[in-house]
């Protein structure tokens, strides 16, 4: 494989704080209560949830409502954003090991543009594709197949790393192998280090 596909929020990134406290301002905006930080993490990770109606009532997400999420991680990413320990070395690695690296992200290019230069990975990765930039998100393939058109390249040319069902419907759906990771917590049935990750991947490529 020679291309490396990332999620960014949960993947290499703990957003969590500022998922939950962007969409909790969305909801203030509109006059509802604060959902739970739990219930809300809930819904950003399954597959199959309306998050219009989930997380708003609405049919459908209003751009106010998107313009309102984005003001919100904007203004306080730089505060609550923090990169997992390991993952810029990780990247690092893997580009000097002739990689190409790319990231798909549920999140909007703008906000997305913004926590990779302040978390100074952006240099890391080839290609960036966001939810904005294509007809639909993840766990729809759409960013996957995007990608692999880009590069000219067959699903047997990538691996996508991720850390939700979100991301494995997805993977699967585009037929591109999949990590699960989860760089934040303890959970063995996922890779919990950076450099678990780069020998799993190596030793994938080895096979090849």
């Amino acid at each position: 494989m020679r291309l490396l596909i990332f999620d960014f929020d949960g993947t290499l990134v703990d957003s969590s704080v500022t998922i939950v406290n962007a969409i909790n301002f969305v909801r203030s905006q509109m006059g509802l209560l604060p959902m739970d930080a739990k219930e809300i993490m809930y819904g950003i990770v399954t597959p199959g949830i309306n998050m219009a109606e989930y997380f708003y009532g609405v049919k459908d997400i209003d751009v106010r409502y998107e313009e309102l999420f984005k003001e919100y991680y904007s203004a306080n990413h730089d505060k609550e954003l923090k990169l997992y320990d390991g993952v810029e070395g990780m990247l690092e690695t893997l580009l000097k090991r002739g990689y190409t690296l790319a990231l798909a992200t549920n999140g909007y290019r703008d906000s997305t543009l913004k926590a990779l230069k302040h978390l100074n990975i952006e240099r890391f990765f080839d290609s960036i594709v966001c939810y904005d930039d294509v007809e639909n998100g993840k766990p729809a393939p759409d960013m996957l197949f995007l990608l692999l058109q880009k590069y000219g390249m067959k699903a047997s040319d990538a691996l996508f790393i991720g850390d939700s069902q979100r991301d494995k419907v997805a993977a699967k759906a585009a037929n591109i192998e999949f990590l699960q990771v989860d760089f934040g917590q303890n959970n063995k049935n996922v890779f919990t280090e950076p450099q678990e990750l780069v020998k799993e991947i190596e030793k994938r490529s080895n096979n090849v």
